[in-house]
């Protein structure tokens, strides 16, 4: 038994590779199609893409502080608002460190934020890189964090997260594995793509030469009957070959169409575009729709802005009456004229002041359009009741 296993061990060996086979494989990964080695979803173009996208949007809303009040919240301008909003960390601007925690969040399911108190006042909220820290469960239930080799409970630091974990739902989860395979197919697309545009698949030519000429064993002798017989001194000047020995012949070689990759790049990108939940116009593939952005910043936008909420506001706020808000309204795309055609409307209604209006087409507020104003002869709200054809009488100018 041992002397038969070993016969078979030796007559083990590498099978030959077919033509097919051999067209895709080589031994220097950047000269054939297969392609090795493991890519990062931040290193990948329409992952990078979508998830620069999703932050860019999230890290340009502003950050309001709110409160609750008897008549409806309103927002309050301090210095709390102000160093959530503008100056969180003083090596970041609040869009950057914004656009860092979103950009974690997806690439890593967590972003964690130690937040650094001095005399009772927050003075910095430092991020923590993903490979700084470390999440550990608590037998008692729960969770603490280890950040640069010390222990911190789960209420002191800020753990941002999105898709809990069902095991641990603490814990977050990223995308890594839904998108593994649709990113590697995207990379075996691109390099695929890229040795076509360079012309290393197929020759243009293909030359069928006697086989059993001596000069064709080896690789010398190939190139001697190419120089011999094929290669041109001038540009243009005809070939004379052996009628019996070579033919040649023009052969058409395969297009990209031919082997799907359009389609499969396509398909690929709207599987990526739907596992992030952006709309695939912002992958490169159809037209701008209104309708299906402004739904996007609805759900997905939304979503991921008020886990941000939520954890600003648990963490950092004691009053049971404050909160922070993000401005989503200001991502909605609408265009100037149907802005304007709303908030004209309720000013004539006396929703609104003429400031408020001027506010949002971006224009200075005017002291002498703070009033509401109603009806068609534009007067003050408060005013309304001294109209002569309310009490019976007819109007003055």
């Amino acid at each position: 038994m041992n002397r038969n296993k070993r016969k078979n061990k030796r007559k083990t060996r590498a099978e030959p590779l077919t033509p097919t086979q051999a067209w895709f494989i080589s031994d220097g990964d950047s000269e054939g199609l297969c392609v090795k080695g493991y890519t990062k979803l931040s290193d990948n173009p329409e992952v990078r893409m979508g998830i620069e996208r999703i932050a860019d949007l999230i890290s340009t809303m502003t950050i309001y502080l709110m409160e609750n009040g008897e008549g409806g919240d309103i927002r309050l301008k301090n210095e709390l608002s102000r160093k959530i909003d503008i100056e969180p960390y003083k090596y970041m601007t609040r869009q950057q460190w914004v656009s860092w925690i979103v950009k974690e969040l997806i690439l890593n399911g967590n972003a964690i934020v130690y937040p650094k108190i001095k005399n009772n006042i927050i003075d910095d909220l430092t991020p923590i890189p993903n490979s700084k820290h470390s999440l550990f469960d608590l037998e008692s239930g729960g969770y603490y964090a280890m950040i640069n080799g010390k222990k911190y409970s789960y209420d002191e630091i800020l753990h941002f997260r999105i898709n809990p974990n069902a095991e641990r739902p603490w814990i977050g989860e990223s995308y890594r594995v839904v998108l593994s395979d649709v990113v590697k197919n995207l990379k075996q697309a691109a390099h695929t793509t890229n040795q076509f545009m360079s012309n290393k698949i197929i020759p243009n030519l293909i030359i069928k030469v006697d086989a059993l000429t001596e000069e064709l064993i080896s690789k010398s002798g190939k190139e001697k009957v190419y120089d011999k017989y094929i290669s041109a001194s001038k540009a243009g000047e005809p070939w004379i070959i052996p009628a019996d020995l070579i033919d040649v012949q023009q052969v058409k070689p395969l297009t990209l169409n031919d082997i799907a990759i359009k389609d499969t790049i396509e398909l690929d990108k709207k599987t990526v575009a739907g596992i992030l939940g952006i709309p695939v116009f912002l992958l490169g593939l159809g037209t701008f729709n209104e309708k299906e952005y402004n739904n996007f910043i609805q759900t997905r936008i939304r979503t991921i802005a008020t886990a941000i909420e939520q954890e600003l506001t648990m963490k950092l706020l004691y009053s049971p009456k404050l909160y922070f808000k993000f401005n989503v309204k200001s991502l909605y795309s609408y265009s100037i004229k149907d802005i304007s055609n709303v908030y004209t409307n309720l000013y004539t209604r006396g929703v609104v002041t003429g400031n408020e209006v001027r506010a949002m087409l971006d224009m200075s507020p005017m002291e002498s359009l703070n009033e509401l104003i109603i009806l068609e002869n534009f007067i003050p709200a408060d005013k309304i009741g001294n109209q002569e054809k309310l009490n019976g009488g007819e109007t003055s100018d």
